[in-house]
Order: C-alpha cells, then sequence, then structure tokens
C-alpha cells in the first residue's frame, strides 16, 4: 500500500487549519455583531451588560495600584489612583459629571462631608470628588476589609472598618475617628440616608454622621448629587447620561451638643434635599429625561 506523500498532508493541514480559521472568525463576527445589536436595541441586555462592565472594571482600577499604594499606606492620596480609573469608567459607561460650588469647600479645618446616597454608581460620584477635596476618606464596614485584594486597596487608601455588631468598638473607632478629623483636617465622606433608593426626596438622616459631626466639631459640608436619571433599576435601564454634583455652603457644628442633634439633621436633610429636587428637575427639563 502507498504511504501518502508528505506534501499532501502538509497541506491538508494547512487546508484543515485555514478552514478552522475562517470558521473562528465567521462565529466571531457574528456573534459580536449579535452583541452589538442586543446591546443597542435591547435595554435589558445594555444594563446588565454596563453593570457588568461597572464591576469588572471597578475591581480592576481599585487593585492595579496597590503596588504603587503600599509604599505609603493609609495616605488619602493612594485613593488618587483608583479615582482616575473611576474617571475612565464613566467615560466607558457614558456617564458625565458637572460640578457646582466648588468655591463652598471648607478650607483649613476637616469636616463631614455628606453626600445621598442612590446606587452603587456613587462610588464613581467618589471618584469625581477625591480629586477635588484634599484628604478624603470613608467609613465601611470590617466585612470589606477581608475582601482582598479589594480590601487591602481600601485600607491603603486610609478606609476606616468599623464593627456595626459591636457597639462598643464602633464607638471607639467613631470616636478615633473625630480626634483624626480635628488633627489632621481630614474630609469623612459618608452617606447619612444609609439605603440606597432612586425617590423623588432623600430619605430620612441617619444619625451616626452627625454624631462625628458635633464630636469633632467639625463643619458639615453637604453635596448634593441629582437623581440618576438614566438608571431605573426597576425598568432595567441604563443609559448614557448627565449628573449634576453641587457642593453646598458648610454648617457649623460649633458649640452644639446631642441636644441640637435632631435640629442639626432637619437642617441638613432640608436644604440638601431642596437641591436634590431642584437639580433633578433642571436636569429633566433641559436634557428632556424621564425617570
Amino acid at each position: 500500500m502507498e504511504s501518502t506523500p508528505d506534501y499532501v498532508t502538509t497541506l491538508d493541514l494547512v487546508i484543515m487549519f485555514s478552514v478552522s480559521d475562517y470558521k473562528f472568525e465567521i462565529t466571531s463576527t457574528i456573534t459580536i455583531m449579535l452583541i452589538i445589536i442586543m446591546y443597542t436595541s435591547c435595554h435589558v441586555f445594555r444594563y446588565y451588560t454596563k453593570y457588568a462592565i461597572f464591576s469588572v472594571l471597578s475591581f480592576i482600577s481599585a487593585t492595579v495600584f496597590i503596588p504603587l499604594m503600599i509604599w505609603r499606606p493609609r495616605d488619602y492620596r493612594n485613593g488618587l489612583l483608583p479615582a482616575w480609573g473611576g474617571r475612565q469608567i464613566s467615560k466607558i459607561l457614558g456617564l458625565t459629571w458637572e460640578f457646582r460650588g466648588k468655591e463652598n469647600i471648607v478650607k483649613d479645618s476637616g469636616c463631614v462631608v455628606l453626600i445621598n446616597h442612590q446606587s452603587c454608581l456613587d462610588l464613581l460620584v467618589l471618584a469625581e470628588i477625591w480629586p477635588v477635596m484634599d484628604k478624603c476618606t470613608v467609613i465601611s464596614k470590617k466585612e470589606i476589609f477581608y475582601f482582598w485584594p479589594f480590601g487591602l486597596a481600601s485600607w491603603l487608601w486610609g478606609t476606616i472598618f468599623i464593627d456595626r455588631l459591636n457597639v462598643e468598638s464602633a464607638q471607639s473607632t467613631i470616636n478615633k475617628t473625630a480626634e483624626t478629623i480635628r488633627q489632621k483636617q481630614a474630609r469623612l465622606c459618608m452617606f447619612p440616608e444609609g439605603t440606597r433608593h432612586c425617590g423623588d426626596d432623600l430619605l430620612p438622616f441617619k444619625k451616626g454622621a452627625f454624631h462625628v459631626a458635633i464630636s469633632s466639631q467639625v463643619p458639615i459640608q453637604p453635596i448634593v448629587v441629582s437623581h440618576y436619571t438614566f438608571l431605573d433599576h426597576e425598568k432595567r435601564i441604563f443609559n448614557s447620561g448627565h449628573s449634576v454634583i453641587t457642593i453646598l455652603p458648610s454648617i457649623s457644628t460649633e458649640g452644639l451638643n446631642k441636644e441640637n442633634l435632631s435640629d442639626l439633621i432637619d437642617k441638613t436633610r432640608s436644604v440638601m434635599n431642596d437641591v436634590f429636587k431642584n437639580s433633578t428637575e433642571e436636569l429633566k427639563t433641559k436634557y428632556n429625561e424621564v425617570s
């Protein structure tokens, strides 16, 4: 029996791989086209795709800079690196942010920065705030620290971890935080509503942030982010869009004590809620958006 010549075998292999590559290219092209069609025509597909992109890129931008951050642990400047990454994520997702009221930023003093809470996309708001306001830090539950490498990155940029299940330990941490705000003129960013929401009014404020402000005798710096009109969780809509970040005049806590707590909360929520509603209505009118 005659053997098949080597050149025939080689030719067969070349044809086989060429056909295989061609099929792969066709399959890849069709898959990409289907993804593009689904992304542009199906808002539900776009909603989940954008959240997947946000989640993956946020994790990468938070952790990829660890080798650089480790040289100056617990330094607020480390947060500028993932904040830069967050601003790139906003561009990829088609989100733009407009800053107002920079002249109201507290100077020569620490402060408690209060921000309304709407979504995990608030991380992108922090990415905008971080380079504008020096010495920012945040409070987080201690479980986040054990979610490595993200937990390590959070620790490196100065996140303050508290044990919510241990009231005594949590209170001790908050007391130390108040001292840090005074001594290092730090800016503690907190979400006073405590829970994400997408309503027309801000939720009632929790007392924790105000206890810290009064204890440290530093001003409150309210920051209001207009409603995310580009986002609707119930309808699974996540479009490109624009939002306004407004820095309001600070609210003094000098001379206040626990007896003034309720009045301080009511005053702060009132001014923030007014700006929230007005800036949201302005956006809806300007961009003809319906949330």
